[in-house]
């Protein structure tokens, strides 16, 4: 299978903390890839460094078979990759229909962004301020953004922090659809159901180091547990943080 994104021996440091540490991650096209962690186990900087928004100490990172830390590179991937943050900030006052309108402007083929507000359910609120957007239905939004490009690889940041069960269940079906028709994506999650749904591949990343790799059903056979999420906090030890907390 076509790898999309490559990253071979990632290293990053901000002083003295190694926040990224040997770092090998390989997707295919198609696939959905999740970047596992708990907060400050170094799944920003990682995707940071990917795009090419942020200098690695040494290492490798091809998206596309493109180097995104050259300029003329990134120039390129800006048409093919998608990204959507967690937090994104807009002029105050700007629309949905305005803001998908300025944001269609910057790609030579965008996707229609009527049909994307529709498939994610926010089309009646086109003429809505932003700022005044629920917190689920910014996150539905930001989700659309990053589709917009019509991108061969989209980068999803928690994805559905913020929305209800029955909206998180409409965006998992989104992206199903989406990964059948052969767009790649890398997300971070902390909804261990959402990964166990949509991931075909993990990594779980601890103070910047990789402490697995694999599927979710290699996960949970490598651990002494049976279920994905107990296993996920078996390998990070967030159980026994959890535990100290409520004593």
């Amino acid at each position: 299978m076509e790898t999309i994104i490559n990253v071979e021996n990632l290293c990053k440091s901000y002083g003295d903390i190694r926040a990224v540490q040997n770092v090998n991650i390989s997707v295919c096209r198609g696939e959905v890839f999740g970047l596992l962690g708990a907060n400050g186990a170094g799944k920003s900087t990682t995707i940071e460094c990917i795009l090419g928004t942020r200098k690695h100490d040494s290492g490798n990172v091809s998206v596309l078979g493109l180097n995104p830390h050259i300029e003329k590179n990134r120039k390129a991937l800006f048409e093919k990759v998608g990204v959507q943050f967690q937090e994104a900030n807009y002029q105050d006052k700007i629309t949905v229909w305005e803001l998908c309108e300025v944001t269609s402007s910057l790609y030579k083929t965008p996707a229609s962004y009527q049909a994307l507000l529709k498939q994610f359910s926010i089309e009646d609120k086109m003429k809505s301020p932003v700022n005044e957007l629920s917190g689920g239905q910014k996150q539905r939004l930001f989700i659309v953004l990053a589709l917009l490009p019509n991108p061969e690889v989209v980068f999803l940041d928690e994805l559905t922090t913020g929305l209800d069960p029955r909206a998180r269940r409409d965006v998992w079906k989104c992206l199903s659809e989406l990964k059948s028709k052969g767009l790649t994506i890398l997300l971070t999650s902390h909804f261990m159901d959402e990964v166990e749904i949509l991931c075909n591949k993990i990594i779980i990343l601890k103070k910047g180091n990789i402490i697995f790799q694999g599927t979710v059903n290699e996960a949970i056979e490598n651990s002494p547990h049976e279920k994905f999420e107990d296993a996920y906090l078996w390998y990070t030890d967030e159980s026994e943080v959890a535990e100290n907390e409520s004593i």
